[in-house]
Parts: structure tokens; C-alpha cells; sequence
């Protein structure tokens, strides 16, 4: 079943622009791994916070880019750039809708 994986980062102080960057790196390797597509927001409330989304049609795909020779590089790299505990949901998708290019709304 199809899902998403959500991961809300919280950068340490004074590494919010850096670690938005390091985010920019990591966050489209996903689709190497079989992600449909991914995005990344920053709060504009609170600098230090992001949430990093991912879809994917099956959790064992999630699970091989997270535990991924990549993503714990990553991980090893920028460790102190982010505060933990860090913990990951996995979310099934139950209804979606978007505005397609006329205009119409269309569910996904």
C-alpha cells in the first residue's frame, strides 16, 4: 500500500541555512529507492524546523533508503546539525486532491 514518510528535522542553533542544504542533498536520493517524489518544507515560524516527506508505494522501500548506505552517511555527516531524538512516521494515504493545470480539482 502506498504511503508516506514524514521526518520532522529540528536544525541546532545558528545551522538552520546549512542545514537546509544538507536537506537539498538527501531528500531526492529517496527516488533512487523508489519514491514517487519528495519535498521538503521550513517553517517560516520557527527557522530551525523542516519536515521532509516522501511517497512511496511500499514501506520496505522507505525502510532500504533510510537504513541506505547514503542516508546513514548522510546521517554520520551532519549528526550534530540536528537535534535528537529523531523519529520517523509512516503515514497511509487515504484521500488526496489537487488543482490541475484548467483548473478542475482532480483526487489522486
Amino acid at each position: 500500500m502506498a504511503g508516506i514518510a514524514h521526518i520532522p528535522w529540528y536544525a541546532t542553533v545558528f545551522r538552520g541555512d546549512q542545514f537546509e542544504v544538507a536537506l537539498r542533498e538527501i531528500a531526492p536520493v529517496a527516488l533512487r529507492y523508489g519514491a514517487t517524489d519528495y519535498e521538503v518544507m521550513r517553517s517560516n515560524d520557527d527557522r530551525y524546523r523542516f519536515f521532509q516527506f516522501s511517497h512511496f508505494e511500499d514501506k520496505a522501500d522507505w525502510e532500504r533508503y533510510w537504513y541506505g548506505p547514503e542516508f546513514i552517511d548522510w546521517r554520520a555527516d551532519y549528526s550534530s546539525w540536528y537535534q535528537v531524538p529523531l523519529v520517523y512516521s509512516f503515514f497511509n494515504r487515504v484521500i488526496a486532491g489537487a488543482l490541475e493545470p484548467n483548473g478542475n480539482s482532480a483526487a489522486i
